[in-house]
């Protein structure tokens, strides 16, 4: 077992190395966000004001979003290798999610409440992120330094459901390192017509999130 993790510690430093090269940025380069729709719909409220973060966040980020449901990915299978190798026995589109994360400065999620909690796409994802998670070694690791953001909203008039979405997303981020940084809670809100409502609370997050990169 000791021979099986020390060639796993040399295969994971050299993935790692590897996602180090390609996201190695200059002093002076514009900021990198990623906004992540952690819901399945692509079109409803969610991916709404996914839109008016990126666009804010873009007048001065090089912004990208994505939905968690555009990726296909198996379900964990609990097998515990990663825990052993740092690397996932399943090859699919995890991986790809990952680089998007790696290669962010700030990475802001954005969430709906599925019966009080994250989507179960979304929650399928951060299993499958366990090669990368800080509670064993040898784990696969991203870029230190990036800063954590979240967004959850719910249909119904109160706050406490925004707020364990909000605390599922931050074990998620503890446990890549990634600092949390903020949140917005959005009850009150059953579709896209609801988020105009809500966009300037939307946008004086967003100049919240502009003004720690500056600090």
């Amino acid at each position: 077992m000791i021979r099986l993790k020390n060639i796993a510690n040399v295969i994971n430093e050299a993935y790692n190395e590897s996602i180090r090269e390609t996201m190695t940025v200059t002093e002076d380069a514009e900021m990198r966000a990623l906004i992540v729709n952690c819901s399945p719909v692509r079109s409803g409220a969610t991916a709404e004001i996914a839109r008016l973060v990126s666009d804010r966040l873009a007048e001065r980020c090089t912004v990208k979003t994505i939905c968690i449901d555009d990726y296909q990915f198996s379900f964990c299978r609990g097998c515990r290798i990663c825990h052993a190798t740092g690397r996932c026995v399943l090859q699919d589109d995890v991986a790809e999610i990952m680089e998007e994360f790696a290669r962010a400065d700030i990475i802001v999620s954005v969430s709906p409440s599925y019966w009080a909690d994250i989507p179960g796409q979304f929650k399928a994802f951060i299993d499958r992120c366990t090669p990368w998670c800080n509670t064993h070694e040898p784990h696969a690791t991203i870029p230190r330094g990036k800063k954590g953001y979240a967004i959850a909203l719910r249909t119904g008039p109160g706050m406490r459901e925004c707020e364990r979405i909000i605390e599922s997303i931050w074990h998620f981020y503890g446990h890549l390192e990634i600092a949390c940084m903020g949140s917005l809670g959005l009850p009150g809100i059953e579709n896209r017509e609801m988020v105009e409502p809500r966009k300037e609370e939307i946008v004086s997050f967003c100049e919240k999130i502009l003004s720690h990169q500056e600090s």
